[in-house]
């Protein structure tokens, strides 16, 4: 039996509440309602998805692993609508989502060469929303900085760029020309809870302060609050009068990627691809590799 998607929606809310009540009210239905519809996709799988006692509601395993896999279901079917709704209208523009530190330009410029007439706009993202939005059809296609969650997406590198360390101006480390991994050891560090996305191996103490995007990540290390990793580019996007970067030669580089959701099949979106592509290489090529590699002058006159 094909899987409604309506039916998903709700248990995707249930299983995010735990609480049938709670979930009614954010679907506005009533509850009856919801439990039967829940009954009816557990029917539909042919196995239970919640366990319900008299301690509350929790996922079995089966519910566990359908929730897993909702997440890219949805956001398919509401890129699908998206796409559908913007075919209908004769809407070719495409939306482009970038990462703080990545010039789009040059793409665009490469882009414009064989299509003239389809505007492009331009979004920027963060960490936490990249391959949702990818996914979703808020944006056409993006440049994405690795980790990401490559489900249901074509991911391919696109340049690499070093690390800095942002440290505060008054940071014993300050003044140096560039630093390693071991002497920034132990430092309280201001990055996303799981260790696995961590450019660093090097123990540190977490700074325990949920920083979202470059702006909140400077104002965290100049208030003294911990130490930071950005890539290179940061320098010279970013300025701050209490913030200054350090090159850390030995940390893992930073990984700069397009990426387009796999379902996401249009001729224009993959010339964009393609444009984005030859915009790098002819970058690479001409050696102006300014915008994400600046000398380490560039980089003492940020302080």
């Amino acid at each position: 039996m094909d899987l409604d998607l309506r039916k998903l929606r709700y248990f995707v809310t249930v299983a995010g509440t735990l609480h049938f009540g709670r979930a009614a009210e954010q679907l506005h239905i009533a509850q009856p309602v919801l439990s039967r519809q829940i009954r009816a996709l557990e029917q539909d799988l042919g196995t239970a998805l919640f366990t319900r006692d008299s301690h509350g509601v929790t996922l079995t395993d089966a519910g566990t692993q359908l929730l897993t896999d909702a997440a890219p279901l949805l956001a398919s079917a509401d890129a699908a609508r998206r796409r559908v709704t913007a075919a209908a209208r004769g809407n070719r523009r495409i939306m482009v989502g970038f990462r703080a530190g990545v010039a789009v330009a040059p793409a665009i410029h490469q882009f414009a060469v064989r299509h003239p007439d389809v505007p492009v706009d331009v979004q920027r993202i963060e960490a936490d929303e990249q391959a949702e939005m990818l996914l979703d059809g808020r944006i056409d296609i993006g440049y994405v900085r690795l980790p990401i969650e490559e489900a249901g997406l074509r991911v391919v590198p696109l340049y690499t760029e070093p690390r800095v360390a942002v440290l505060p101006s008054s940071h014993r480390l300050a003044g140096k020309e560039e630093v390693t991994e071991a002497d920034l050891a132990g430092e309280p560090l201001l990055w996303h809870p799981d260790a696995s996305t961590q450019p660093t191996r090097r123990p540190h103490v977490n700074a325990g302060y949920l920083v979202r995007g470059v702006d909140e990540t400077l104002e965290h290390v100049a208030s003294g609050r911990g130490i930071s990793f950005l890539a290179r580019s940061a320098v010279v996007f970013y300025t701050h009068p209490h913030v200054t970067y350090v090159p850390v030669p030995d940390l893992a580089p930073d990984q700069v990627c397009l990426a387009v959701a796999a379902a996401h099949l249009s001729p224009v979106v993959d010339d964009f691809f393609t444009a984005a592509q030859a915009a790098a290489e002819i970058t690479a090529e001409c050696g102006n590799y300014e915008m994400w590699q600046p000398s380490n002058g560039a980089i003492a006159q940020q302080r």
